[in-house]
């Protein structure tokens, strides 16, 4: 399900990001067209997309989603509609990939989760996930990655 989870460095992205807050059961319908939106904007830009989508959560709320939609840009995009300019900072993280679809996200975090637990680190609030192949890769969801990275305090 998960990859063998380590330490490691994230470096300093500039993005294009959308905020959105939704309750838990709303992020499938919010999803797809905030990222289309966002993808929209930076291409009419001529900034992006330079990476891969992400979703950026701001903290872990069992009731209410609390993030950004993003994606790597090669300069800051200018705000338009609810596209703003972002950056994801430097950060020690502690990072795996999760193979599959997205309906075991959530047991994946479990997993990865339990295992940052028992490291000796300090954990900041937020959390992100990158999608690095999914259905845009082709219809076998086993085939799909999505990075799961939680930043570390310094």
């Amino acid at each position: 399900m998960i990859d063998t989870p380590s330490l490691t460095d994230s470096p300093e992205r500039t993005v294009a990001v959308l905020r959105i807050t939704v309750p838990r059961n709303g992020i499938r319908e919010v999803m797809g067209p905030a990222f289309a939106e966002l993808l929209a904007v930076v291409k009419a830009q001529g900034v992006g997309p330079a990476g891969a989508l992400f979703s950026h959560h701001h903290r872990m709320d069992p009731e209410v989603f609390d993030f950004e939609v993003g994606v790597p840009v090669t300069a800051a995009v200018t705000p338009s509609g609810r596209v703003e300019p972002g950056l994801l900072p430097a950060a020690r993280v502690a990072r795996t990939v999760y193979h599959g679809g997205y309906e075991g996200l959530g047991d994946a975090w479990g997993a990865f989760l339990t295992w940052v637990n028992t490291q000796p680190v300090a954990q900041r609030a937020d959390f992100w996930e990158t999608y690095l192949s999914g259905p845009e890769s082709g219809l076998d969801p086993s085939r799909w990655q999505t990075e799961l990275v939680k930043p570390l305090s310094a």
